[in-house]
């Protein structure tokens, strides 16, 4: 008998096959299929539901579709001490639900409904796991995300007035800079770009299939996706803005990541790394190599979180690289594929990643940018090689004699899926570029056109020196900590923004000083000293007014 887990990936998967056809179809035929139901006018405004059927939609739709029934027929065998299993499911349907509906929706009224889906229940994946720890990473992921529905929501009230809320019609005719600017900012919070990062990694509290559903194609790749969208009507002012966070969300996180221990963690800043090269695709204009990264990192990125998750489901639940084995020897499917995801993640020459990533970085080269982008950029791609190389090495290779070695068991349930995976990770690439991109060569100079080879090659040797170079003394400096340690975004983002603006004074003067007066508590107090006095007056009254009758009943009789 079928488990519900196996049950739902086959019917996921037969809907991936069928929205693969349709996309093929579409894109071949050059046809796109809308289906609109208009619920009512509001002053001359169309309030309407849409669903777009085109190649682009159609092609993210089935790679979703794809890597959620991978993950649901992982999570048969990694959930199998689960006692609510069908609650975990459930969870998992409505976040696939709610991403469908966000891509096949260019409305900005019915997308806001798979968008804020998508916050709620990510919120419930990550507090999945009900301890103090989850709790914490649950609420700065729903509230940062919470900032990005908010400016859907001003953008919506602002574009009020153009009658409509299809963005195909808004490609057409819309010149608001302040739309476009909120659009922008919510796709930020969304792709944890700068400043809104620090609920990426922190949403590694949510179990490891979720994580591989969430960091690959879901919730992190939403605001790339709406971006593609909105493709034509970003002025360069706002486009400054997006090349400006991107470049310094890629030099953060691989900083991070080459000096991260948490295994999970070290492949969440590596997804928040590629996402900021997608963002910076589509600061130069270039959608189409931005959705091309899209669709290929989340293969490989998926394969990679599902090797991570059968390891440390053999390490006895243990994420630290430092005490991990060697799973080479007992795990040879897994080592191998999780190399493979490793090699593709660094654009090794033929992989997916490669005709990806290489495009994209010859397409800046191409461009006359300053020169200090072109250093972050390149020295980014340096070190996607070093941590990538890092996580392998540690994980695969090398054993510590001070910790206990788990062998590790492969079976059906989870070497499947993961083996899928590892072919649509080598043969997606190759596949989509003959399809999607054009043939036009982009011309450079030797050096340049040779730059992507060059950085692995430098990124692989410099590895071990890095690799070697990084004991306890060197982690004691402040300069050291401040770049590791993602800029310190995840200790200031759950924090008001006046520990920013004055980060001289103790928020202790704010906390137990001047917001207990006039904040909420000041309220009460008051409120309660008011009331009190109110009481104590009402009764006085009381009394004056029965000692006062018979005085009056003695003075009328008199009378």
């Amino acid at each position: 008998m079928l488990s519900l887990f196996k049950l739902w990936s086959k019917l996921l998967l037969f809907l991936c096959m069928l929205f693969f056809f349709l996309s093929f179809s579409s894109f071949k035929n050059n046809f796109t299929y809308m289906f609109s139901y208009s619920f009512s006018n509001i002053s001359s405004a169309n309030l309407e539901f849409i669903l777009l059927l085109d190649w682009i939609s159609l092609t993210f739709a089935a790679t979703v579709l794809f890597i959620s029934s991978m993950v649901l027929f992982f999570s048969d065998e990694y959930m199998i001490e689960e006692k609510h299993k069908n609650r975990f499911i459930l969870l998992l349907l409505f976040f696939v639900l709610s991403m469908l509906l966000f891509i096949l929706s260019p409305n900005l009224m019915s997308l806001l409904l798979g968008w804020d889906g998508l916050g709620l229940v990510s919120y419930c994946l990550v507090i999945y796991y009900q301890n103090p720890r989850s709790l914490n990473a649950g609420l700065l992921t729903i509230l940062s995300n919470r900032i990005g529905d908010v400016l859907i929501l001003m953008a919506i009230a602002m574009t009020l007035s153009f009658g409509s809320w299809d963005i195909l019609s808004m490609n057409l005719n819309f010149n608001s800079n302040m739309v476009i600017l909120f659009i922008l900012l919510a796709a930020m919070t969304k792709s944890a770009q700068i400043p809104f990062s620090a609920w990426l990694p922190a949403a590694m509290a949510a179990p490891t299939p979720i994580s591989a559903l969430v960091h690959s194609s879901t919730l992190v790749t939403a605001g790339v996706f709406l971006l593609i969208r909105f493709q034509n009507m970003f002025p360069k002012s706002i486009s400054l803005i997006l090349l400006f966070s991107s470049t310094l969300t890629m030099f953060m996180a691989g900083l991070s990541a080459a000096m991260e221990t948490d295994l999970k963690k070290i492949i969440a800043l590596s997804t928040l790394s590629q996402l900021a090269i997608m963002m910076l695709a589509l600061a130069l204009n270039y959608w189409k190599l931005a959705y091309f990264h899209m669709i290929t990192h989340a293969m490989f990125k998926a394969l990679m979180f599902l090797c991570a998750g059968f390891i440390i489901h053999n390490s006895k639940n243990n994420q630290d690289i430092r005490k991990m084995g060697i799973f080479l020897q007992s795990a040879p499917t897994v080592s191998t594929c999780l190399m493979i995801s490793s090699i593709t993640l660094m654009g090794f020459p033929f992989s997916s990643g490669f005709f990806s990533k290489d495009l994209i970085l010859e397409s800046l080269l191409a461009n006359q940018l300053n020169q200090s982008v072109y250093f972050l950029v390149l020295f980014s791609f340096g070190l996607t090689m070093m941590y990538s190389f890092r996580l392998t090495f540690s994980s695969l290779w090398t054993s510590n004699s001070n910790y206990s070695n788990f062998l590790a068991s492969e079976n059906k349930e989870m070497t499947l899926p993961i083996s899928s995976l590892t072919f649509m990770a080598l043969t997606l690439g190759s596949f989509l570029n003959w399809i999607l991109m054009d043939s036009s060569p982009i011309f450079l100079p030797t050096n340049l056109k040779l730059s992507g080879v060059l950085l692995i090659i430098l990124g692989l040797s410099s590895s071990f020196t890095i690799w070697l170079l990084t004991p306890p003394l060197l982690k004691t400096s402040l300069s050291l900590n401040f770049l590791t340690n993602m800029w310190y975004l995840p200790s200031l983002s759950p924090k008001p923004f006046l520990s920013l603006l004055f980060p001289f004074l103790p928020l202790k003067i704010f906390e137990l000083g001047w917001s207990e007066k006039i904040g909420p508590q000041g309220i009460f107090l008051t409120t309660k000293s008011l009331a009190s006095s109110i009481s104590s007056t009402q009764k006085n009254t009381s009394l004056l007014l029965l000692t006062s009758i018979p005085l009056t009943l003695i003075l009328l009789s008199l009378l």
